[in-house]
């Protein structure tokens, strides 16, 4: 009877402790608790300060074990200024996935400097996180202050990960494919639409393919599209990951 009552606990606890790990939606307000911006800091060129508000769709799938997460479809965007005319995004597609992006404003125009990507999985009742840290030599993205139509330049970052060791090399281009008229909460918004290409080798190996959409004078993203699919190996065999999802700007206000 006492086994019995151990295997039954042991059961419910993996039940509750898997059911917590579920990815959900994560809300403006939840965004706001943690939001920590001094608008203070640094008076250059970015976006208002602030959590915004963002809505899409995706779905993160790995083929070992197999497991799948879906993405939104609330997805709160948080800007938050930094120093030397940088400002970070991020975006939180559930509670158990976000991605963050380092902008700078430059002479020649707006470059991405690096990020980070954090994931969370739940094994059964076993947690497994990883955060991923990536900084660009040539930047991943750059705005050009004035654009030339089908321009292309290439990208260049290194990354690493808690997770897995080895350092992951990202190459690639951007190309700058004009600049749209967007309408955003009623408002017609001047964006800039860039495509990034890119491939992954290291520990993971795999490809990337994003088309971007942005504030023509803030910088803000807008809307994003992406398609992403990359291996890794481990000790029981590769493991693939795909994530594919898009997101648009519902809000032209942010809130603190």
């Amino acid at each position: 009877m006492v086994l019995l009552s151990l295997v039954i606990l042991f059961v419910l606890v993996s039940v509750v402790l898997t059911l917590e790990g579920r990815a959900r939606p994560v809300t403006v307000n939840q965004a706001i608790s943690r939001y920590h911006s001094d608008p203070s800091a640094d008076p250059g060129t970015h976006p208002p300060p602030g959590v915004y508000s963002y809505q899409g769709t995706g779905t993160d799938r790995l083929t070992f074990p197999p497991l799948s997460q879906a993405e939104g479809p609330t997805l709160p965007g948080t800007v938050e200024i930094q120093a030397d005319g940088c400002w970070s995004f991020r975006i939180d597609y559930s509670t158990n996935h976000w991605q963050s992006w380092t902008y700078c404003a430059r002479p020649t125009g707006l470059v991405e400097t690096g990020g980070l990507v954090w994931q969370r999985w739940m094994v059964g009742p076993v947690v497994e996180t990883n955060l991923s840290t990536l900084r660009c030599s040539l930047p991943l993205l750059s705005i050009p202050s004035v654009p030339a139509a089908d321009k292309v330049w290439p990208a260049r970052c290194t990354g690493t990960s808690t997770q897995i060791h080895g350092t992951l090399v990202t190459v690639g281009a951007t190309r700058f494919l004009g600049q749209p008229i967007l309408t955003i909460a009623g408002h017609k918004i001047p964006s800039v639409h860039i495509e990034v290409q890119w491939k992954l080798s290291g520990p993971q190996v795999g490809s990337e393919r994003d088309d971007l959409w942005f504030d023509a004078q803030s910088g803000l993203p807008l809307q994003n599209r992406r398609s992403i699919q990359v291996r890794t190996g481990t000790p029981f065999g590769p493991s693939t990951y795909t994530e594919n999802g898009e997101f648009v700007l519902r809000n032209l206000t942010p809130k603190t």
